[in-house]
């Protein structure tokens, strides 16, 4: 498997086949991080997300960080515009918070998507920052460039919001279905 960032100078230099392998191999985690925030709308900032990659001049050390950097960017640029906000604070606001439609409507009834459902109502940088640590696997250096603070602040913002989390679990099921849905952090983390 060649290298991110030897496949991103193909594709900048003109080779589709490039630039539609690096596509392949990050499709599925940017869709699921837009689809967990806006639902099946996401396609078009998925697509922005890949672009900024041949368009922008600042160097990339690591490209999956990158790419969640540039779409929690293009996320919030999204609720902006549906808000009609110049500001939208995502420490503050959930996904719940700001009516995203659909991925926000999720079953309480069915432990699966328990998880999901009180990750859309935490703040949104505690959800961006438990899901790329426990879904996405990224290092705390990687998750804090993606969030733009310092490692340590990662560190204490995945404790504080893991105790979100737990809060937000209990006030939607049974405590024996809270901590079933919070044990599949740890398991999506393996």
């Amino acid at each position: 498997m060649r290298p991110d960032l030897e496949l991103l100078e193909g594709w900048r230099a003109g080779n589709p086949t490039d630039g539609d392998e690096l596509v392949a191999r990050y499709w599925s985690s940017m869709s699921r991080f837009f689809r967990s925030k806006i639902g099946d709308d996401g396609a078009d900032l998925i697509s922005a997300t890949f672009l900024a990659c041949i368009e922008t001049k600042e160097p990339i050390e690591n490209l999956k960080a990158f790419l969640f950097q540039v779409a929690r960017r293009r996320l919030a640029d999204h609720f902006r515009r549906q808000a009609r906000a110049h500001e939208v604070d995502f420490s503050l606001s959930s996904v719940i918070d700001l009516a995203t439609g659909p991925a926000t409507e999720l079953s309480r009834r069915r432990r699966g998507e328990l998880l999901r459902d009180g990750l859309a109502r935490i703040p949104l940088d505690d959800q961006i920052a438990l899901e790329l640590a426990y879904f996405e696997g990224l290092s705390t250096a990687d998750i804090a460039a993606v969030l733009e603070i310092n490692e340590n602040t990662v560190r204490s913002r995945l404790s504080r919001a893991r105790d979100k989390l737990r809060e937000v679990l209990a006030t939607l099921a049974t405590s024996e279905d809270a901590a079933f849905a919070e044990s599949q952090l740890d398991e999506k983390a393996r």
